[in-house]
């Protein structure tokens, strides 16, 4: 997702560690109204585009998430979270890492887990990106 919602068939998306059918999604219409607005109101702010990816990592999760951020231009940002891995990755590519330090991603990645850790996936994304356009600041 980023900026608006991405439509994906199926078989192009999967949900969690054993996958849903995408009607069956894990958010409800409430709930990714909200992660949406987050979305728009940070890309809005920074000129950045934020992307969020919630589903499971193949592979090594790192090259994972770094494979799907190659889909995504230089001045994006890309919150990638498999909640049943237990695994949280923040990618920037070389504009958007100007403006975001480590550190900056570092804390935002604490805020992240420290919901995820009490079964708010939607409240931590929404608190990583609302952290992160913070410290990019505006465009």
């Amino acid at each position: 997702m980023s900026g608006e919602l991405t439509m994906r068939t199926t078989a192009e998306l999967q949900y969690g560690p054993r996958g849903q059918e995408a009607g069956e999604g894990p958010f409800t219409p409430a709930q990714l109204a909200r992660l949406d607005e987050a979305l728009t109101l940070s890309s809005r702010e920074t000129g950045l585009m934020f992307s969020v990816y919630v589903g499971e990592f193949v592979a090594t999760a790192r090259a994972h998430a770094e494979a799907l951020f190659e889909k995504l231009d230089d001045s994006s940002v890309l919150l990638a979270v498999s909640p049943g891995q237990r695994i949280l990755h923040i990618v920037t590519g070389p504009e958007s890492a100007k403006r975001l330090p480590n550190r900056a991603c570092a804390l935002a990645a604490l805020a992240m887990r420290a919901s995820f850790t009490n079964g708010d996936l939607v409240g931590g994304l929404t608190t990583g990106l609302r952290m992160l356009a913070d410290s990019a600041g505006s465009h």
